[in-house]
């Protein structure tokens, strides 16, 4: 399949405005990521997907509510050169300013051959999502044993070095995505891939905005 690169966001929606009670933390927005400052590309802090995507995290969201959760969003949409920034990022290696907080188990040398970094990523296809769910009762997060863009086998879901709640709740966050269409990933708990996703060999090259 050939790849293709593409600008136009005319199928993209703004998740805000298809689940009402979204929590966003778009980590790539701030400066409190594994590389330590905004990612090329990252024009406003909102969540992009394509709208057939959004639709299907719009039902898992409403089934997420009936259980008492929300969901709350660390990335969506990336576009390609919020990856090149990571690449290039990832070649230097004397900036390892986030080491501690995001891969103090990986040298940072490591980072390609183990897939962390890679030139090319899905989130730039549209149609993946890194999300989490909080408790609507007392704003925390479920406890899943692990932070959010960690290097590590703790970001493995099937880890058992967690507690057993915490794997629990890493198994319902899984098998609710799973119900409404989303795949997991064996590296990433947080990581989700819309299975019928409508651009499987597109990436796309727009800014992420508002528009």
């Amino acid at each position: 399949m050939m790849m293709k690169f593409s600008d136009d966001r005319s199928d993209f929606v703004d998740l805000s405005e298809v689940i009402a009670d979204l929590i966003t933390d778009i980590r790539y927005y701030s400066d409190y990521n594994f590389v330590g400052t905004r990612i090329d590309g990252y024009e406003q802090p909102v969540a992009l997907l394509t709208r057939k995507a959004a639709e299907a995290l719009k039902q898992a969201a409403d089934e997420a509510r009936e259980k008492g959760y929300r969901f709350k969003i660390y990335d969506t949409y990336r576009p390609q050169m919020a990856v090149d920034h990571f690449v290039r990022w990832a070649e230097d290696l004397e900036d390892t300013k986030m080491k501690g907080y995001f891969y103090p188990e990986v040298n940072k040398e490591e980072l390609f051959d183990r897939s962390y970094i890679a030139a090319h990523s899905g989130h730039s296809r549209g149609s993946s999502v890194d999300l989490t769910l909080v408790d609507i009762k007392d704003g925390r997060d479920l406890d899943v044993g692990g932070p959010f863009d960690y290097f590590g086998e703790l970001s493995h879901p099937s880890y058992r070095g967690v507690s057993d709640i915490q794997h629990e709740n890493r198994m319902f966050l899984r098998d609710l995505m799973a119900r409404h269409g989303f795949t997991p990933i064996e590296e990433e708990w947080w990581h989700f891939n819309f299975k019928d996703e409508p651009y499987p060999d597109t990436y796309f090259t727009f800014p992420v905005r508002k528009g």
